[in-house]
């Protein structure tokens, strides 16, 4: 029986990785986080239960390298973007176990957005995209535009520029980039390649409603622009697993390159609902198992909510965030 690992399990990506793949009775699946009280943890036996230290830690990749040896793990599924970087270089430290995660080069180009513009211009989707300072400044821009970090995920730095005074005034010294504005709609695609980097699934969904960055509303849209624009960034990245590409459109109207998340999403049950189980096709991916070559998908909608999982105290697990764990 193949044993999988998920790490994040306190987050809305892990939750929904781990309950996915607890539906194929063949996997053993166990979950780690750095926090006890991480929700996850408790979706899987108590034996199964791992604590681990914080993704930046120093300590990080060689406990769980520790971790998948002890547990003779197959396959080590990260939902969380720091610890993706931490092994993205050192995955091989993880053998025989494989890290279900795009390439190390994939990684890179999709969390610095000055490279992803770069990578993905040749597909006509990604908007004008260049440094703060002299570089924007030479640029004809129609304002307003958009300055954000060329590193970072939400919209955190995220600040409109009206004018070129305010262009001119904008800070060099905090890694920003300027972009041509995207007035339009935001529509999240969770997509997944093969090994041969072929899209099996571009499953575009609407995001009604957000809380704290994670969609807590939305619907799936048969939209064949919006399917083809983010198979087309995918392949310019080199995509093999999962991706999450945020697009929006553009003044024009068409659908324009936002940013590109490479990690299972939180809002995964509504692609799952749809037709497409992202974490279990993930996971055959990297068994070196065979993929169909598309997975169709259907239109469907959801709301999240608040749901509790009641443990006994003694199952509460508390670490000191070297790798080390014991019950509460």
């Amino acid at each position: 029986m193949p044993r999988v690992l998920v790490t994040g399990a306190g987050g809305p990506a892990g939750v929904v990785v781990i309950r996915s793949l607890l539906k194929r009775p063949e996997l053993t699946v166990f979950a780690a986080d750095m926090d006890g009280w991480a929700a996850g943890l408790y979706l899987v036996p108590a034996e199964q239960r791992r604590l681990v230290p914080p993704g930046r830690a120093e300590e990080f990749v060689p406990t769980l390298a520790r971790l998948v040896e002890d547990d003779a793990i197959d396959v080590v599924v990260s939902t969380v973007d720091v610890e993706l970087i931490a092994l993205s270089e050192r995955r091989d430290e993880l053998a025989p176990a494989v890290l279900a995660a795009p390439s190390a080069d994939t990684l890179d180009v999709s969390l610095d957005k000055l490279l992803l513009a770069e990578r993905c211009a040749d597909t006509g989707r990604a908007p004008r995209t260049v440094l703060a300072g002299p570089a924007a400044q030479a640029v004809d821009w129609e304002f307003p535009v958009f300055a954000k970090p060329r590193q970072g995920a939400g919209s955190r730095g995220i600040r409109l520029v009206p004018d070129r005074a305010a262009l001119d005034a904008l800070p060099v010294d905090e890694g920003l980039i300027v972009q041509d504005f995207l007035p339009g709609e935001e529509y999240s695609v969770d997509v997944i390649a093969d090994a041969a980097g072929q899209v099996v699934a571009a499953v575009p969904r609407t995001r009604a409603r957000v809380d704290s960055g994670v969609a807590i509303a939305g619907r799936t849209v048969h939209d064949p622009e919006l399917e083809e624009t983010a198979s087309a960034i995918a392949k310019a990245i080199g995509l093999v697993g999962v991706a999450n590409v945020q697009l929006r459109r553009g003044r024009d109207g068409r659908a324009m390159l936002l940013e590109v998340n490479p990690r299972f999403p939180g809002a995964l049950p509504l692609t799952i609902a749809a037709g497409v189980d992202i974490p279990s096709l993930v996971v055959d991916l990297f068994l070196g198992r065979e993929l169909p070559a598309s997975v169709p998908f259907r239109e469907v909608a959801f709301v999240r909510f608040l749901e509790d999982i009641i443990v006994e105290i003694d199952e509460v697990l508390v670490s000191d965030h070297a790798g080390h764990q014991e019950e509460l």
